[in-house]
């Protein structure tokens, strides 16, 4: 707080205390006659001077200096001589400390210890004989991410860090023991040997794989993203990011739209720009058209799509899943509780959700209130979420039996998943949810699983009657990277977006358009808070901007849109809805009021069912095929043979 650095290796603020690296030693004047480990020292354990003098710490005195330079000779001991090609190299805490801390010779002259490396699977890429027992990995395992396949075995000279019966990991959240390695033992194996930190131009962003908006650093080399790292942000994702998120990037280069497509005799054929939007423009004219607006799109390209179908007599509708939310009020789609209030609750009530698989680092957050003391209670399918949770039922009698017994509790939180609210009677799901969360006294918080649905909603991107009511006899179908639908024969399609998947497929003409990193936009994550995503390259071939493209359109049916760049179309985004204005902050919001009305007999289902394969990015990426295979191999029953 002061400014002063101590060094350590083990210690980290989202972590328990190890107090094992013995990094962080400083003098405690009136203290022990010996240096002391300043991560486990509370201040309470200080005593004052003989004369009643305030106790003094001391950071650098010789007796600090000497006992950190004795500490980093120890742990360099075994420590191997290959800093040259490690892919820790640049980034190392080791490598930094050693530097300000340690000597320029060691008089160890025995032979160095070496131990085998393990197979933690396809992400994590391990070097065993570099790690200096700091259990940093370990504790997020067991504190974070709620498993216990790791731990440490033997004593002394012989202890090492492995995993349980040779297992790889299955969390989601693996990836970020890659962050929290302070050596080279644990390092990205997609990433590694592609880079060096110093070659890559680093572009601060935020996430889209889920709907909690996570703040990301992408980076790149040249015109192709190498990794993305998570930045730290305590409203949102502290400092921590799910796996999908982090290696996703692969995706990013293959099955990529680079030109644009018009579909001839039951085939596609390369067009060129100006082709292609007097194809679509021809489309348009005189018939009745439907936007849809899929999970990736920023909010601009809501807004502007919105605006393209509001000059051509057409309707947009973003809830593409069917789900039922309410569009009158603010509340009704992005609910009244933050993020952080999940840390401070003392009461979690979970419907029709499995955020372990919808969102892992909010179900990280949970988990976290969970160990402090907070009660859980789920309605809906019984899942593994890392914590234990008193199970109310999986029907619509269940919340209804809940909702007439609450009572008002002290920081309650009610999370709402997608799949309370996709069903037929998802409107009578979202009034009994709200008669929970009012006699609860509780806060609301309705978890998305689409990164554009809120800001799609903010500007309008909604009609009477939901999905079904704007399909229903449309003849043209303007698809905004919506590839999670299916399209019945019959309509023209028009698909704008940046993967040859499923809507691509169905699609008589094809607009190529930026991925997530490839353009400035605007996203509102689940709690409603708008967050600003910056361009990490360009897009491939002819490859244009969301925004860019349906201006394009708007002049070719000869009505153009009244913007020429993406600020100009920011600032009539904002002056017509002024909450997008409010960057990286939560606007209060109030829940509508819905009077209870009869439930059906269904039971809740979580709407997604592999985590990995999510959106057409995820399923253009080899690594997430990898992932969700070997999930699936672990999910089946095992022979006897096995």
């Amino acid at each position: 707080m002061v400014g002063i650095e101590v060094p350590r290796f083990c210690y980290h603020e989202r972590l328990s205390i190890a107090g094992n690296c013995r990094m962080c030693l400083v003098e405690v004047v009136g203290g022990p006659p010996k240096p002391t480990a300043s991560c486990a020292m509370q201040v309470k354990d200080l005593r004052p001077g003989k004369n009643g003098e305030p106790p003094e710490v001391k950071t650098s005195s010789p007796m600090v200096r000497k006992a950190r330079q004795g500490v980093m000779e120890f742990l360099l001991i075994n420590h191997p001589l290959d800093c040259p090609i490690c892919d820790q190299g640049g980034e190392c805490d080791l490598q930094d400390q050693a530097l300000a801390y340690g000597m320029d010779f060691s008089r160890y002259r025995e032979p160095k210890r070496a131990t085998d490396d393990l197979n933690l699977g396809p992400l994590v890429e391990t070097h065993m004989t570099r790690c200096i027992s700091c259990t940093r990995c370990v504790r997020l395992r067991r504190e974070i991410a709620g498993i216990d396949q790791m731990g440490q075995t033997g004593r002394g000279e012989d202890s090492e860090i492995t995993s349980y019966l040779n297992q790889t990991l299955s969390s989601n959240l693996q990836g970020n023991i890659i962050d929290l390695c302070p050596v080279g033992a644990l390092v990205s194996k997609p990433y590694a040997y592609k880079a060096r930190p110093w070659e890559l131009t680093k572009t601060e962003t935020v996430d889209v794989m889920d709907a909690l908006g996570s703040n990301i650093r992408v980076d790149a080399k040249g015109r192709e993203v190498l990794r993305i790292l998570p930045r730290n942000h305590d409203g949102v994702n502290e400092e921590w990011i799910s796996d999908k998120t982090r290696f996703v990037w692969d995706g990013l280069r293959r099955q990529r739209l680079d030109t644009p497509y018009v579909r001839e005799n039951g085939r596609l054929r390369k067009a060129t720009w100006g082709e292609a939007l007097s194809v679509a423009a021809q489309a348009m004219r005189g018939r009745r058209v439907v936007g849809l607006v899929g999970d990736l799109a920023p909010v601009e390209a809501a807004y502007a799509l919105k605006d393209l179908m509001a000059r051509v007599g057409g309707t947009t509708e973003c809830r593409t899943d069917g789900a039922k939310l309410y569009a009158g009020t603010r509340g009704g789609y992005a609910g009244t509780a933050k993020i952080a209030d999940i840390s401070t609750a003392k009461r979690i009530v979970i419907v029709g959700s499995n955020p372990r698989v919808e969102a892992p680092v909010l179900n990280a957050r949970i988990r976290g209130a969970y160990l402090k003391g907070a009660q859980v209670t789920v309605i809906g399918e019984a899942a593994d979420l890392t914590y234990s949770y008193d199970h109310a039922g999986e029907d619509r009698a269940a919340l209804e039996k809940l909702a007439q017994g609450a009572q008002a509790t002290e920081n309650a939180v009610v999370i709402l998943g997608q799949g309370a609210l996709r069903e037929a009677d998802g409107e009578a799901v979202l009034s009994h949810v709200l008669a929970l969360t009012e006699a609860m006294g509780a806060k609301l918080l309705i978890l998305h699983t689409a990164a554009s649905r809120v800001g799609a909603m903010d500007v309008g991107c909604v009609t009477e009657g939901g999905m079904q009511a704007a399909v229903e006899g449309a003849e043209v179908i303007w698809n905004l990277g919506a590839d999670e639908i299916e399209i019945q024969p019959g309509p023209f399609v028009i698909y704008q977006g940046s993967h040859g998947d499923r809507g691509a497929h169905r699609a008589d003409l094809i607009l190529p358009a930026a991925a997530y990193t490839e353009e400035n936009g605007l996203f509102v994550n689940t709690e409603g808070r708008p967050q600003l995503a910056l361009r990490a390259g360009f897009a491939p071939g002819e490859a244009k901007e969301n925004w860019a493209i349906l201006r394009a359109a708007s002049a070719a049916i000869g009505s153009a849109q009244p913007w020429d760049s993406l600020a100009q179309l920011r600032q009539a985004m904002i002056a017509a809805h002024p909450v997008l204005g409010e960057i990286d902050t939560v606007p209060e919001n109030r829940l509508p009021h819905i009077p209870p009305r009869p439930m059906g007999q269904a039971t809740f289902r979580n709407v997604l069912r592999d985590f990995y394969l999510t959106n057409p990015i995820a399923r253009a990426s080899q690594l997430m095929g990898e992932l969700s295979a070997q999930e699936a191999g672990r999910g089946r029953p095992r022979l006897a043979a096995e």
